[in-house]
């Protein structure tokens, strides 16, 4: 056999290659000005860098798409730990009131395990039939699902029909946050997968419907029953168990605690989808769509919802780490509320539309710093805002009393000579609400009536260092600008700050924060958490007397007059921001303290509402009612004998005629004996 038929032999195909291969190298070079050949050796050279790239671009896409799913796969939670503890690692707060009474619950409420044969067959139908039909036909995801719900919500244009399997929901609720990103889809995707690898179908349904979210802060369906029926799942009818599968969707949009109309609208699209699965026939569901459900009467007083909210932040704070059901006891006291409520809710639809006033918060303390009545807002339903406890806003001269106490630790004393004059600060020329000339007064009548321009040079002389300083002391821990017009109110603050800082004046000098919690228990009776009161002195006994007395004044001569309660002893202050935007009173018996605010969310100004027009109406219409019936406390400091000296026009008296005129003024006076009348008592000085 010769050479020359090798490159036909079939046995030898490599053989003809090498050989042509060969022939090509012994070619002579083209001449260099010979280029027919050179493009296509640069198309070769560019075919061939073509193709290394895109082999790496292939080989960096595979070792991607291996890394990524490696790294989601190893970031995965313990999947079989979460699933036993899932249930008992959450966080389900219940608040008691003062009585013990139940407030309102946050976080999961949650029910024990019911098992799928004891749950009514058509629930568990009605659920299929709404969330996942092919359930049982599938291996966790469903093509024809998603396509059929793509198709729904095109032709409906609206979010009629989701495409997700109960797998997947129960892979998203049980180890996943909400985000939308393609990480946690990944992850739930693998988490499906697990789930159907680990469990059964009955299993995976069985912790669809005892975990999934119910709205109103309950999860499965179980804890829903009870809350919305008042009975066990296992005796729900079908128009309750309609109204249950209807749920997981939009629990908030469909919840029946917020729209029972709505809700039954949605139960009757759950008993079409009964009928359209073949689960349930036109028949047997004509009784549920003539008698749709009932659910059990809430309370209307959601105002309290804001001190639940807000009691419920202090619990995490308090214990980040507590999981499981909890139960916390409270100081809100159920009479004290309802006042407030009834205070501030007829204030605003009273006069609130004449004065433009949209909105209103109330806090009440005990002298200990308890929070005994909290209003947030006109409506919690419309607005979650807590006005009281987070909404900022300027406190106008309901601040000066902060000043006022600098001045006497720098050595004051409510008969301390001011005089007004006009005052100009750096360009800046504050004025009187009035355009009398007060003259030369006391540091009492001063503070009384309000007077702005004696209050500047007060504080100028006291110093930015010493007022904020009290005011850190009391309490105040907001942002505090260094310029004397925070002497006037221009730092804001909450309604909780400023009423918790006027409550020293009335306990002798001892500050308490304020607090809401009193304990917080355990699912097995453990005390997790005790409140200890731990009061501070932040001024002395004479000094808090004194700020009292001149409070005192405020109500009975000065500008809180409209709050003066009849059958005892108040002081307080006034407020009013620039353009009445903001209308406050903070006042305070032997009793308790409470503050008072009103203005609207945009900072838009009222029609005139003011602190002593507005604000102090609705602070007396509320210590009206809520200490009706209870023996007036004493309010040490807030009547004597010795009055503020002298107020005089524009000019002050001064030398011998000056302290005689004080030793007149400061002597009791004697009541005009009626004819045939009983011998007169002594006046008392500050109480008419």
């Amino acid at each position: 056999m010769t050479d020359d038929k090798d490159d036909i032999d079939p046995h030898y195909p490599m053989r003809a290659q090498l050989r042509r291969a060969g022939m090509l190298r012994d070619l002579p070079l083209p001449c260099e000005n010979d280029g027919g050949n050179e493009p296509k050796r640069s198309m070769r050279k560019r075919a061939s860098r073509r193709s290394r790239v895109l082999t790496i671009a292939s080989f960096a896409f595979t070792a991607f798409i291996a890394g990524f799913v490696a790294l989601v796969f190893f970031t995965l939670p313990d999947l079989q730990r979460t699933l036993d503890t899932a249930q008992t690692g959450a966080l389900s707060i219940t608040v008691l009131n003062a009585n013990g009474d139940e407030l309102g619950i946050r976080g999961q409420r949650t029910a024990p395990t019911v098992p799928l044969g004891e749950m009514p067959p058509y629930l568990v139908k009605a659920v299929l039939a709404t969330e996942d039909r092919r359930f049982y036909e599938h291996n966790g995801f469903d093509p024809r699902g998603i396509a059929r719900a793509m198709w729904t919500n095109l032709i409906s244009f609206d979010l009629v029909e989701g495409g997700s399997t109960i797998t997947q929901q129960v892979a998203k609720n049980l180890y996943l946050d909400n985000s939308r990103t393609i990480w946690r889809k990944a992850q739930e995707a693998l988490i499906t997968m697990w789930l159907e690898n680990n469990l059964t179908k009955d299993e995976i349904l069985t912790l669809y419907l005892n975990r999934i979210y119910m709205g109103a802060g309950n999860y499965g369906m179980d804890a829903a029953a009870r809350y919305y029926f008042g009975k066990s799942v296992r005796d729900v009818s079908l128009p309750e168990a309609a109204i249950l599968a209807g749920l997981p969707k939009a629990p908030s949009r469909f919840s029946p605690a917020n729209d029972l109309e709505r809700a039954r609208a949605r139960a009757n699209q759950v008993l079409d989808r009964l009928v359209d699965a073949g689960s349930l026939s036109e028949k047997e569901v004509a009784g549920a769509r003539a008698n749709p459900a009932k659910v059990l009467a809430r309370s209307a007083e959601a105002g309290r919802e804001y001190f639940v909210d807000w009691v419920a932040e202090e619990v995490r704070t308090l214990l980040p780490d507590a999981t499981g059901h909890v139960t916390v006891r409270t100081t809100l006291d159920p009479r004290r509320q309802t006042a407030a409520e009834k205070a501030v809710g007829r204030a605003l639809d009273g006069n609130g539309a004449e004065r433009h006033v949209t909105q209103g918060a109330l806090i009440a303390l005990g002298p200990d710093g308890s929070v005994r009545a909290m209003v947030g807002g006109k409506s919690y339903i419309e607005s979650q805002f807590n006005r009281a406890t987070q909404a900022r806003r300027q406190p106008g001269s309901a601040f000066k009393p902060i000043v006022y106490l600098a001045a006497l630790k720098a050595g004051y004393t409510p008969d301390s000579p001011v005089t007004d004059e006009p005052v100009s600060m750096d360009g800046w020329t504050p004025r009187n609400a009035f355009t009398r000339d007060w003259g030369t007064v006391s540091l009492a009548t001063a503070l009384a009536n309000s007077i702005n321009t004696i209050t500047v040079q007060v504080g100028d002389r006291v110093g930015m260092d010493r007022i904020i300083g009290t005011a850190r002391e009391l309490g105040i821990d907001g942002p505090m600008p260094r310029n004397l017009s925070i002497v006037l109110g221009s730092a804001e603050v909450t309604l909780l700050q400023l009423t918790s800082s006027y409550s020293a004046f009335a306990n002798a000098g001892m500050r308490a924060a304020p607090y809401g919690i009193v304990s917080v228990e355990a699912e097995n009776g453990e005390t997790l958490y005790k409140h200890e009161t731990a009061p501070t002195q932040v001024m002395t006994r004479t000094q808090a007397q004194d700020m009292t007395y001149m409070l005192h004044q405020v109500i009975m001569e000065g500008t809180g007059r409209s709050a003066a309660l009849s059958d005892r002893l108040a002081a307080g202050k006034t407020g009013t921001s620039q353009d009445n935007r903001d209308a406050w009173f903070v006042g305070y018996t032997g009793n308790e303290v409470a503050g008072v605010w009103f203005g609207n969310d945009d900072n838009t100004p009222t029609d005139g509402a003011a602190g002593g027009n507005f604000a102090a109406i609705v602070w007396h219409n509320y210590m009206t009612a809520a200490e009706t019936g209870m023996p007036p406390a004493p309010l040490p400091g807030a009547v004597r004998y010795r009055d503020a000296p002298f107020v005089s026009a524009t000019s002050p008296r001064s030398g011998f005629f000056a302290e005689l005129a004080d030793l007149f003024n400061a002597a009791p006076k004697l009541e005009k004996r009626p004819s045939g009348g009983p011998a007169p008592d002594f006046r008392t000085g500050g109480r008419r």
